[in-house]
C-alpha cells in the first residue's frame, strides 16, 4: 500500500519499508528495494497500481535487506538507475563481502546464503550535500555506523528516509543488541540524526511516521542502549577474558537468544564495540596460553 507522508512523498510500508518520492512526470525516485524479488515484485506491483514508474533507486546501505531487490526492480524497469554512496557501492559490488566480514574469513555456506544478493553497480554516486536528481532538490545525510557508506535522503517535503541508523524501540525491545560496524561513527550518527532539518521521519523497519521530537527521543534510546553494552562489557571485564567468554555472558546476562545467523552478528558487533574502547585506551589485549584476552587499562 502506498502510504502518503507529506506532499509528494510517500512510502510502502514492508518488512523494510521503501521510500517512494513522486516526480512531476508520475516517475519516481525509490528508497530501497526490499530484500528478494518477492518483495520487489509488491513493490512493483503497488508503483503499477498507481501509474508510477522508478526513474531512480536509492540504496540506503548495502544491507541484503534494503538492497536484495534491486535486480528484480531493474529488471521490470529497465531505464531505473541506480544511486548509493561509494562506500556502500564496494560492498554491493561484491555482496559476499558482507558474509567474510561478519564471519571474519571465507563464512560457512548457510551463512553466505542468508546474506547473498546479486551484485549492484550504481551509476550514479550518492554524495552527501545537496543533490539534484531529476530536477527535483534532494539532501543527502552520511549516517555510517551500521554499515559503511550508509545514507539518509531528505526530500522537499521535508520527510527524511533514515536507512538503520535508528532502531524503533519496538526493535531495541525485541533485539536489544544491534548489529553494528563501527561503534564512534553510530555515536557520531545520533549526533547527526538530532541535526537533521525535517519534519518526517521513516526508519528501515517499522510502521509508524515519526515527528522530530520522537526522533530525539528514539535517538536517545538508541544512544543509551549502546552506552549500556559498552559499560556492561567494562564491568564485565573486572577479570580479563576473551571475546568469546564476553559474549557468552552477555547473552546469559540479556536472556538471549540467538540463532547461528544472529550469533555471528552479535559476535561481528562485539567485535566493534572491543575495538573501539581500545581506541578511547579503556582496554588492551594481550595472548596468555593460545587465546586472547581483554583487560580493562
Amino acid at each position: 500500500m502506498l502510504t502518503r507522508v507529506n506532499g509528494n512523498t510517500f512510502f510502502i510500508p514492508a518488512p523494510t519499508n521503501i521510500g517512494v518520492f513522486q516526480f512531476k512526470d508520475r516517475y519516481v525516485l525509490l528508497v530501497d528495494s526490499g530484500s528478494d524479488n518477492q518483495q520487489a515484485r509488491r513493490i512493483c506491483d503497488t508503483l503499477q497500481e498507481s501509474d508510477l514508474s522508478p526513474k531512480y533507486l536509492f540504496l540506503t546501505h548495502s544491507h541484503h535487506d534494503h538492497s536484495g531487490g534491486h535486480a528484480y526492480i531493474r529488471q521490470q524497469f529497465p531505464g531505473c538507475k541506480l544511486m548509493a554512496h561509494q562506500n556502500a557501492g564496494v560492498y554491493l559490488n561484491q555482496p559476499a563481502l558482507l558474509a567474510q566480514h561478519v564471519y571474519g574469513g571465507q563464512p560457512p555456506a548457510g551463512l553466505s546464503r542468508s546474506l547473498s544478493f546479486k551484485p549492484a553497480f550504481p551509476e550514479e554516486e550518492a554524495t552527501p550535500g545537496i543533490a539534484r536528481i531529476h530536477d527535483e532538490k534532494f539532501t543527502i545525510v552520511e549516517l555510517p555506523g551500521h554499515a559503511p557508506g550508509q545514507c539518509g535522503v531528505i526530500t522537499r517535503d521535508r520527510v527524511c528516509f533514515l536507512g538503520d541508523s535508528l532502531f524503533s524501540q519496538d526493535n531495541l525491545d525485541k533485539y536489544s543488541f544491534p548489529f553494528l560496524y563501527d561503534i564512534g561513527a553510530q555515536l557520531k550518527t545520533y549526533e547527526a540524526v538530532e541535526k537533521i532539518d525535517a519534519d518526517y521521519f521513516i526508519l528501515g523497519h517499522g510502521p509508524d511516521i515519526l515527528d522530530h521530537d520522537q526522533i530525539l527521543k528514539l535517538a536517545e534510546a538508541n544512544r543509551s542502549n549502546l552506552n549500556k553494552y559498552l559499560a556492561m562489557i567494562m564491568d564485565l571485564l573486572d577479570q580479563p577474558k576473551s571475546r568469546e567468554e564476553l559474549l557468552e555472558e552477555i547473552i546469559i546476562l540479556d536472556d538471549l537468544n540467538p540463532d547461528v545467523l544472529e550469533y555471528y552478528f552479535l559476535s561481528s558487533t562485539l567485535a566493534a564495540m572491543l575495538s573501539y574502547l581500545q581506541q578511547q585506551e579503556n582496554l588492551t589485549m594481550q595472548v596468555e596460553n593460545g587465546r586472547l584476552y581483554f583487560f580493562k587499562s
